[in-house]
C-alpha cells in the first residue's frame, strides 16, 4: 500500500510548486499559435470579400474624359477640345448571379468562422498532450529515481555480505550490472523529459528550456464524460458546418454558371460637358440621357454548359464529402469511447496491480534480509514492481489523453 501512496505523493509533491494550470495553458497556446492567428486571417479576408461582393448591388459611378489639340490652326477654330461623360449605372437583373455571388461570400464568412472554431478544438487538443506529456514524464521519473534507489539499497547490502563472505561475488554483480541499467534508464527518462518540456516550452512560445511546474497532473481526478451519439455530435462539429457551407457555396455556384445564360438588364444615367466641334469660340455645352441596356448571350461555343457541368460536378463532390464525414463522425465516436473506457480500466486495475507488486517487493526484500529468499528473487520483484508501476503512469497517461481526444471528437466548449 505504501507504493500506492508513493504515487500520489509524487504527484502532490510536483503540484506544490505548481505555476500554471491546464487551462491558462491552453489559454497561453492559443493566444500564441500561429495556427489560429492564420484562421484569424482567413476570418477577415472572407469578411472583406463579403463586404465586397455586397457593394455588385449599389450602383457603379464612373466618368470619362478626354483632350485633344491639333498642329495646324483653322482660321476660325481653336485646336483643343475636350468632353468629361459622367454616367452612373445599376444592374437590375443578372440572372441571379449577383445574388448568388453575394451569398457565396456570405457562406464563405460563415465558414471561415467554423475553420477559426475547428482550429481551436485541434490547439486546445495539442495543449492537453504537451501538458499531459510533461505531467507523465515528471512521474515516470520520480520512478525511476525510486527504483535506482531501491536497488542502490539492495546493493549496499550485498556488498557488505559479500565482504563477510555471505554471497557470492554473483550476487553482487547481478545486482551491481541491475544498478548501472536502472542508472541508464533515469539518464534516458530524463532526455525524454527534456523533449517533453521542448514541445510544451514551444507551444506558449517561451524558452525551450524554461522550467516547467504543473498546477494539474495526471494523477488527478478526471471524470468520464457522458457518452453522446454521432446524430448529437454532428451538429456541433465545425468541420461538418463546414462541409455543409461548401455543399451550399456549391449550390450558388451552380446558380452563378446558369446566370450565364440569362440576359442582363441595366438602367442608368449618362451625362457630358464637351466643347462644341468645331471648337469656334471655346464654348462649352452640357448633355445627358437615360440609358437602359440589355445584354443577351447567344452563343459562346459549349462554353456556358461546360462550366454548369462543372460546378455540378463540384456539387456532388461536396455533397460525397459530407456524407464520408458523417461516417467519419460516428467512427471517431466509438473510437474515442472505446480509448476512454478501455483507458479507464487499466488505470483502475493498475492500481490494485501496483499495491500486489509493491507488497509482493516489501516482502521479497524482507525475506532476503532473513535469508529465506536469494538475491535473483528480490531482483525479480524490483523488476515487477518498476514496470507495474510505470504501466499505471501510462495507464493514467493514456486515459488523460483519451479524455481531451473525446472532448475534441464530440467538440465540446470546456
Amino acid at each position: 500500500m505504501k507504493f500506492l501512496f508513493l504515487i500520489l505523493f509524487l504527484g502532490l509533491s510536483l503540484q506544490t510548486k505548481a505555476q500554471i494550470s491546464l487551462v491558462e495553458f491552453r489559454n497561453v497556446v492559443k493566444e500564441g499559435s500561429l495556427e489560429i492567428m492564420n484562421a484569424q486571417v482567413g476570418v477577415d479576408k472572407s469578411l472583406s470579400e463579403l463586404k465586397l461582393a455586397r457593394k455588385d448591388h449599389y450602383p457603379a459611378l464612373s466618368a470619362d474624359g478626354n483632350f485633344n489639340t491639333g498642329f495646324r490652326r483653322d482660321a476660325d477654330a481653336d485646336l483643343w477640345q475636350f468632353a468629361i461623360e459622367p454616367r452612373i449605372e445599376q444592374t437590375i437583373y443578372a440572372g441571379g448571379g449577383i445574388r448568388a455571388a453575394s451569398r457565396m461570400a456570405e457562406i464563405g464568412y460563415y465558414s471561415s468562422l467554423e475553420e477559426y472554431r475547428n482550429m481551436e478544438l485541434e490547439m486546445r487538443y495539442q495543449a492537453d498532450y504537451a501538458y499531459w506529456s510533461v505531467s507523465a514524464m515528471e512521474l515516470y521519473m520520480g520512478a525511476t529515481a525510486e527504483y535506482v534507489k531501491i536497488i542502490r539499497s539492495l546493493y549496499g547490502v550485498v556488498k557488505e555480505r559479500f565482504s563477510e563472505g555471505l554471497v557470492s561475488k554473483s550476487d553482487m554483480l547481478q545486482v551491481e550490472a541491475r544498478l548501472s541499467e536502472a542508472e541508464y534508464s533515469q539518464i534516458a527518462m530524463q532526455k525524454n523529459y527534456e523533449i517533453a518540456v521542448h514541445r510544451f516550452n514551444n507551444l506558449q512560445g517561451v524558452a525551450d528550456t524554461a522550467k516547467v511546474v504543473l498546477v494539474n497532473s495526471i494523477i488527478d481526478t478526471l471524470p468520464i464524460p457522458k457518452r453522446e451519439s454521432a446524430e448529437d455530435i454532428i451538429p456541433r462539429r465545425p468541420d461538418v458546418e463546414m462541409a455543409q457551407a461548401a455543399i451550399r457555396s456549391a449550390e450558388q455556384s451552380v446558380v452563378v454558371a446558369r446566370a450565364a445564360y440569362l440576359p442582363r438588364l441595366s438602367v442608368g444615367v449618362r451625362g457630358s460637358w464637351q466643347t462644341y466641334s468645331p471648337n469656334n469660340s471655346g464654348e462649352t455645352y452640357l448633355d445627358g440621357a437615360f440609358v437602359v441596356g440589355v445584354n443577351v448571350p447567344i452563343f459562346q461555343f459549349g462554353k456556358r454548359r461546360h462550366a454548369v457541368a462543372s460546378a455540378r460536378a463540384d456539387l456532388r463532390r461536396e455533397i460525397n464529402i459530407l456524407d464520408d464525414l458523417h461516417d467519419v463522425v460516428s467512427y471517431e465516436e466509438a473510437d474515442g469511447w472505446s480509448a476512454l473506457e478501455s483507458s479507464f480500466s487499466q488505470m483502475q486495475s493498475s492500481l490494485h496491480n501496483l499495491e500486489i507488486a509493491g507488497e509482493n517487493l516489501s516482502i521479497s526484500t524482507y525475506s532476503y534480509n532473513e535469508g529465506q529468499a536469494t538475491v535473483l528473487d528480490v531482483l525479480q520483484a524490483q523488476i515487477s514492481w518498476i514496470q507495474i508501476y510505470t504501466n499505471a503512469i501510462t495507464a493514467r497517461f493514456n486515459y488523460a489523453v483519451a479524455w481531451s481526444n473525446y472532448n475534441k471528437v464530440t467538440a465540446r466548449e470546456m
